[in-house]
């Protein structure tokens, strides 16, 4: 077999990984970048001050730093302080820390598609008697959402590449299974063509698709 094809075959195993790995992050990073975007435009300034520090941190830090952190710092510290602790999997602090990463650029994204909002429809609402949790929920939220539904995939699409750096923590996603390959033969180089050929063939149709979706929904 070509060795070229030999290295995407083996590459190709670890699009299960990377696609689970994006996809749980995606959905942990709305629900957690909602509450922290409601916390964002709080009137109450704790809550403000709050989820600026979290979403400054996690943006402020390479992804593959917050990994090893997750993954070996958090055990190590709490084996110091006589915590017998060890992740059973790998892959769970890969979802944690995939998400918790997610979830502070989608809570700026969100954020602005609250902002997107016209005031006078807030204002209009409180005139007829709701509550701000009532004029969120049911007037602020459905139009944001419906302003950034089309970031959510431009996320996804980057968070699969973003799963990389996965691979230095042990997690066999995509990328870690090119480098196991390479080094079991010293192929590198059809290694990691094999490794960027899964990665284009997953983004561009990806990409192409949330292109194609995002032109239909601003038709709606």
């Amino acid at each position: 077999m070509n060795l070229y094809a030999e290295g995407f075959l083996v590459a190709l195993k670890g699009i299960p990984v990377t696609l689970g790995v994006s996809a749980f992050a995606l959905i942990l990073g709305v629900m957690l970048g909602l509450v922290l975007a409601l916390m964002r435009t709080s009137e109450k300034k704790p809550l403000k001050i709050i989820s600026g520090i979290y979403i400054e941190i996690v943006r402020g830090t390479p992804l593959i730093v917050q990994a090893l952190v997750v993954a070996y710092g958090i055990p190590y510290f709490l084996q110091q302080h006589h915590v017998e602790f060890k992740w059973s999997l790998l892959l769970i602090p890969a979802f944690i820390v995939c998400g918790l990463n997610s979830a502070a650029y989608m809570a700026e994204v969100i954020r602005g598609g609250i902002q997107a909002v016209d005031k006078g429809q807030r204002e209009a609402a409180l005139s007829l008697g709701m509550t701000k949790t009532q004029v969120n929920r049911l007037v602020v939220l459905p139009q944001a959402f419906r302003i950034v539904i089309p970031s959510f995939g431009n996320e996804f699409v980057t968070m699969i590449k973003e799963t990389a750096v996965l691979s230095f923590v042990g997690v066999v996603e995509v990328l870690r299974s090119a480098q196991l390959w390479n080094a079991s033969t010293y192929n590198t180089f059809e290694a990691y063509i094999g490794a960027a050929l899964v990665y284009l063939l997953m983004t561009v149709p990806l990409s192409k698709l949330v292109g194609i979706l995002e032109i239909k929904w601003k038709r709606m």
